[in-house]
């Protein structure tokens, strides 16, 4: 009996410890960052945002900022909202925490009318979507981008998992 409750124990501290590692980062604009002449509607077609992954969001401090914005701001390439206080660090990390179409402009200038500006849709773990601000862009394709490490660990999960299932039964 022993054996099966330290069994338990690790597959609660494995799964503690994996699960976050499943999560994905995503560099706006990739190598490029965050700035003017980036189709970032082009950037985004193709990846699977899921609650849990986070932007990256990195620029020169000064030369532009981040807002996130909601759907009529995002068309409107406005933030209406003045709580809303644009992030200007120039690594600005945002932790997609809820499913739905999220919207971020840069508010400097008309840097968002000159392409500056982002939509998203961000599923939830269970794979629901909702329908994006641009009815121009196409739907995520469902691949979701993971690392090798993180394909390395899930690996080392399942295989922790599987001899914690052997030793309860034995």
């Amino acid at each position: 009996m022993a054996l099966s409750r330290v069994s338990l124990i690790m597959i609660l501290v494995a799964v503690t410890v994996i699960v976050p590692c499943l999560c994905t980062d995503y560099m706006v604009g990739d190598d490029v960052g965050w700035r003017l002449g980036v189709d970032y509607s082009a950037w985004a077609r193709g990846k699977d945002f899921r609650v849990g992954d986070t932007l990256v969001f990195k620029y020169y401090p000064g030369a532009h900022n981040v807002v996130e914005v909601n759907e009529t701001d995002y068309r409107n390439c406005a933030s209406s909202n003045v709580s809303r206080v644009p992030s200007t660090s120039g690594i600005d990390i945002v932790n997609l925490t809820t499913p739905g179409t999220k919207g971020y402009i840069c508010s400097i200038g008309e840097h968002c009318s000159g392409g500056m500006k982002l939509a998203i849709t961000v599923s939830s773990t269970n794979g629901l979507t909702l329908a994006p601000f641009s009815s121009s862009s196409s739907p995520t394709s469902g691949a979701h981008e993971v690392s090798p490490l993180k394909s390395w660990v899930l690996s080392v999960l399942m295989i922790v998992v599987m001899w914690a299932f052997m030793m309860i039964m034995v």
